[in-house]
């Protein structure tokens, strides 16, 4: 078991509710998002392990035969990292709740390369079946380290 912290505070919305049907649909996987608070932020870390990728706009920590998937905003990548700052290295051992990507989510321009940009934050349970995460945190707010869920 595997418990899933949140990397930022905010409101915890429904993964259907993502406005990106790769996300919204759990194309990528399971989970929840979250409507960042606004204002110059540091993501963390939702669980302990090795960073496997980390870009700019989201990364993913493999944990203990868990990959979760933070993605920083929905069309960020067309941002080609502007505005972000990776804090952590790519290869490297982490623990839940260590500085991942500074943001500022109420930064973000409305579009960018023609898509609408949205500051929601899913993160993601991958190669977990679809709708096998739920959480008691959706429709409150929660900080950076309240836990998400968990895994089985």
């Amino acid at each position: 078991m595997t418990d899933v912290l949140s990397p930022c505070a905010g409101r915890v919305i429904a993964m259907v509710d993502v406005p990106d049907p790769v996300f919204a649909e759990e194309m990528v996987g399971p989970g929840v998002a979250i409507e960042p608070a606004a204002g110059p932020v540091t993501v963390v870390s939702p669980i302990a392990g090795k960073v496997l990728k980390v870009m700019p706009h989201a990364f993913v920590v493999m944990g203990d035969g868990v990959g979760v998937l933070v993605h920083l905003g929905i069309n960020t990548v067309r941002l080609d990292g502007e505005g972000f700052e990776v804090v952590a290295e790519q290869g490297s051992e982490v623990a839940a709740g260590d500085p991942m990507i500074t943001w500022d989510p109420s930064a973000l321009p409305a579009t960018a390369g023609g898509q609408d940009v949205s500051p929601v934050v899913p993160v993601v349970l991958m190669d977990a079946p679809k709708g096998s995460v739920s959480s008691d945190a959706i429709g409150g707010d929660v900080v950076a380290g309240d836990l998400l869920f968990g895994t089985a």
